[in-house]
């Protein structure tokens, strides 16, 4: 995929996790005809909750329909995507089309100068439609492993069992990978979690920089390195992220068990000192409860991450160092 694409999917995830429309995203309430979609729901449901950009209409930013269709009548100057639900053109699109979770087709109208991409989902295209770019589809992509990747379960709702298992696996692997983590290097863990309680702010930020900057690396190693030299360094730069990710998680995991556990000492309800563990274990509970409220998780465990990721970077692993010495 292209840099536009990713940077499509990212800002489609990003705008679900703060609960926002995405950018040039036109809700309009109509009842086309539109086929059913494999996420569930009767026709009529489906086409009365689409995203509709009408004939004679013009979109000149990114459209984008989270948890609906998207039906392109119209034209649209940007990237046209979907979250799980389906997209329908016989309009002319300006861009690449992508379906997370979801189908696309195209009518024969259909004039689409860029990719057309479904990833748990199929592309149909009749017979006359233009696609200037490649014709790509995933329907194989099951909706359990983007679960695990701590999105929107897609095409399951945040009560199914599926989704419930996913989400208690993922605590029961942070528990373990936390008991680790202080075993192996308790007080550099500790020493991030200051990090994370003094100046969570700060983290956030480094933390949101240091995320787009790994990613912006992975895409130009990708698409400009040879297979020979860029595959071992985008492999370094995912193990890399993955660190962090972990990493900083565990700290925030005690530095937020630390606050609480202060708290319920304040109100008598706690003892007075809580051991570094026990801190990690109750922030990891209360994160884990927060992660099964639908869309407040995913946003929950979104801003810890960048937070954990943050202070990860700024403390060097909890080692307060420069992360490159100067050669005199």
């Amino acid at each position: 995929m292209t840099s536009s694409r990713w940077l499509l999917v990212l800002g489609s995830l990003g705008c679900l996790v703060a609960g926002l429309p995405a950018p040039g995203a036109i809700a309009r309430a109509g009842q086309p005809d539109t086929p059913t979609s494999r996420q569930g729901g009767s026709t009529a449901d489906r086409a009365s909750a689409a995203l509709v950009l009408e004939a004679d209409s013009t979109v000149r930013s990114q459209l984008v329909g989270l948890g609906r269709d998207v039906i392109v009548d119209g034209r649209a100057l940007g990237n046209v995507a979907a979250l799980n639900g389906s997209i329908l053109v016989s309009g002319r699109v300006e861009g690449d089309v992508l379906a997370l979770g979801g189908d696309i087709e195209l009518a024969p109208t259909a004039r689409i100068t860029g990719d057309v991409f479904a990833l748990g989902g199929t592309v149909d295209a009749e017979r006359g439609a233009e696609i200037g770019g490649r014709m790509v589809s995933y329907p194989t992509v099951s909706s359990a492993w983007l679960t695990l990747l701590e999105g929107p379960s897609l095409g399951l709702p945040a009560t199914s069992p599926l989704v419930l298992a996913a989400k208690l696996g993922l605590l029961a692997a942070w528990l373990v990978l936390t008991l680790v983590f202080f075993v192996a290097s308790g007080r550099e863990v500790l020493s991030t979690s200051i990090s994370v309680a003094r100046e969570p702010f700060r983290d956030f930020v480094v933390g949101l920089v240091g995320v787009v900057t790994l990613v912006l690396t992975g895409l130009l190693l990708s698409t400009v390195a040879g297979a020979l030299v860029g595959v071992p360094m985008l492999v370094l730069v995912v193990m890399l992220a993955l660190v962090l990710k972990l990493w900083g998680m565990v700290a925030v995991f005690h530095a937020l068990g630390a606050w609480l556990g202060g708290l319920l000492h304040r109100a008598r309800l706690g003892p007075r000192r809580v051991t570094p563990l026990h801190a990690a274990t109750l922030g990891l509970l209360v994160l884990g409860l927060c992660k099964l409220i639908p869309y407040v998780g995913v946003w929950t465990w979104t801003a810890a991450t960048l937070v954990g990721v943050g202070a990860a970077l700024t403390t060097k692993l909890g080692r307060r160092e420069p992360w490159f010495q100067a050669v005199v």
